[in-house]
């Protein structure tokens, strides 16, 4: 019987994620290299060039898993949307605007989660995505996930995410399923 590695859940801040950006990076290009991401390194350096300034965002909190031997294995981050974020411009389908008003408090947008394909099935995301949420003061959580990635949206939907329309995330993306998860308070 082979042993397996333990991994420890940090959470950072803002500042905390901007040191590890390095950690970050490595899971997101290998994470999102695999389909149906697909994305090339042009991609991942486009998206290290959004995470300096989000890391800069009030409210910004980010997850970092790390193995026994201090490899990063998965990571989690998002920030509260302010009342003129463009994420309910992209959905397809317009939503009612008491869905879509926002005062920077009221939704948390949960911009990326990934684990490395060696640790998936290991409960890494759970702890990531419990991490990240653990303590937040908003209403909600909102998402794009790829249709096409199965384990992640069965994931999202175990935690009680639901669809509330699609979206196309950037110019050229494929279409995303938006998700919500309303939180209890």
């Amino acid at each position: 019987m082979t042993q397996r590695m333990g991994f420890e859940v940090e959470f950072l801040d803002g500042v905390g994620a901007a040191r590890a950006e390095g950690a970050f990076r490595q899971v997101y290009a290998e994470v999102f290299a695999e389909p149906p991401y697909s994305e090339t390194e042009e991609d991942a350096a486009a998206t290290f060039r959004r995470f300096r300034s989000q890391t800069r965002k009030e409210g910004f909190r980010a997850a970092l898993a790390r193995a026994e031997g201090g490899e990063a294995v998965g990571m989690a981050y998002g920030y509260p949307l302010g009342p003129r974020t463009g994420w309910w411009d992209r959905l397809t389908e317009p939503v009612p605007e008491e869905m879509r008003r926002e005062d920077g408090c009221r939704t948390f947008g949960l911009m990326e989660l990934a684990v490395r394909a060696g640790w998936r099935g290991r409960g890494v995301a759970r702890r990531l995505h419990g991490t990240l949420l653990g303590g937040l003061d908003a209403e909600r959580v909102l998402l794009n996930v790829h249709p096409e990635g199965k384990a992640a949206l069965a994931a999202y939907r175990s935690w009680g995410y639901r669809k509330i329309g699609e979206a196309r995330p950037w110019a050229g993306a494929d279409l995303h399923d938006v998700l919500l998860l309303d939180l209890a308070h």
